[in-house]
């Protein structure tokens, strides 16, 4: 009997373990379920209080803006936080929510669409820039515009009339250099420089006003070779006095070079009698690294492309470059001058040895000797003549006076 009752137990207590079992793996299902439901209900909750960022709709088309040069700079994902500044700006968006969490970033990639559009002529790159984090990281961004949506059309219509007179004088069959020298010379002929002109960091103040300063100089000019299918893009620096200063970096018959119209202005000249004649300088006109980092130094920030060729130079063009000094070609190019009755003679050189020396000669005798030729070519009882000694540039400008 006793070896029955101790089978009965051991059978009974396998059934109760087996029970036993049963339970526990029904809690454990019954405890993951709840945990899912609260991983879904957390995730309800989250999407409630952190709505979807409104980020700036985009329909700026890639091959609209694919030829700028910062633009270009870019990588992948900066390229989208641009796109959507400068939808924004555009728009007049007075937030602009940019998939960027570097606050300072968003601000650099905000210059370089300013740098790449000189169209918009309503922001001056003043801005407030916020980062934000949570369920995502992202920016917003607050332009500071100059004018209103109206005021902003108003003032679009007078530059595109004004471009239009401008851009009719030269046709779109012409080669690079000849455009390039057209917009050059068409600003510093029709814009005074002016320090205290209203948006004058802007096109507006070119087209509108032709009063301008160095911004607005170098933004027109990548309007209109742009608008005339030549590359330009604008540059930012300081000059050798440590100012800011601005100017256009262009790709002329398929090599880089340095344009600079402000520093084609007479206003930048010392000599009154240059002024009285107006003159334009073109050292500045299609120029190299060699010769633009003796007076100009672009910001460290500016990734740019080396400029080594001098060929589509204007003085390289003229025929008024010289490798070395030749005094019996010099003293034609006076002579030859004076029987055109014309202005200025000048002399730009390669190099300091060969500025050096002709310093000597022109100085020397041989404008003498020009002098003399002047007042027998034209009856003159006294020659008089006025002259700019450039030595920092390796250049020569003599004004004749034929009364």
């Amino acid at each position: 009997m006793g070896q029955v009752k101790r089978k009965k137990k051991k059978k009974h207590g396998c059934l109760w373990t087996i029970f036993w079992v049963l339970f526990v793996l029904i809690l454990a299902e019954i405890a993951a379920g709840a945990v899912i439901y609260r991983d879904k209900i957390t995730e309800e909750v989250k999407d409630r209080l952190a709505p979807d960022v409104p980020y700036q709709e985009v329909s700026i088309e890639e091959a609209d803006i694919k030829q700028k040069y910062y633009y270009g700079q870019l990588e992948k994902e900066e390229k989208t936080v641009y796109k959507e500044i400068l939808q924004g700006i555009q728009d007049l968006s007075p937030e602009i929510y940019i998939h960027s969490s570097d606050a300072r970033r968003t601000n650099e990639i905000f210059e370089s669409v300013l740098r790449d559009s000189p169209d918009v002529f309503w922001c001056d790159g003043t801005a407030k820039t916020t980062h934000y984090e949570g369920r995502e990281e992202y920016t917003v961004l607050e332009p500071v515009y100059g004018c209103t949506p109206e005021e902003k059309e108003e003032r679009q219509a007078q530059i595109e009339e004004e471009a239009e007179k401008c851009l009719s004088e030269i046709s779109s069959y012409a080669s690079d250099y000849d455009k390039i020298l057209y917009v050059f010379e068409y600003i510093v002929n029709t814009v005074e420089y002016d320090a205290t002109a209203e948006d004058n960091q802007n096109i507006y103040s070119v087209f509108a006003h032709k009063r301008s300063v160095c911004a607005g100089y170098s933004k027109a000019a990548q309007y209109l070779l742009e608008r005339l299918d030549v590359f330009c893009t604008y540059v930012t620096g300081v000059v050798r006095s440590g100012e800011n200063h601005a100017w256009n970096l262009v790709i002329c018959e398929g090599d880089y070079y340095y344009v600079d119209t402000t520093w084609g202005d007479p206003v930048f000249l010392s000599s009154a009698e240059a002024i009285d004649n107006d003159y334009i300088s073109y050292d500045y006109l299609c120029c190299n690294d060699q010769e633009l980092l003796k007076t100009h130094k672009p910001d460290a920030d500016i990734r740019l492309p080396e400029c080594t060729k001098m060929d589509y130079n204007y003085y390289v063009v003229n025929g008024l470059y010289y490798g070395e000094y030749d005094s019996k070609q010099v003293l034609q190019e006076m002579n030859d001058t004076i029987a055109a009755k014309e202005n200025p003679s000048v002399f730009k050189f390669a190099d300091d040895e060969s500025y050096e020396e002709a310093h000597s000669g022109i100085f020397g005798k041989l404008i003498d000797k020009a002098a003399q030729n002047l007042a027998k070519q034209y009856d003159l009882g006294q020659v008089k003549y006025t002259y700019m000694d450039d030595p920092e540039l390796n250049k020569i400008v003599i004004y004749w006076q034929y009364e």
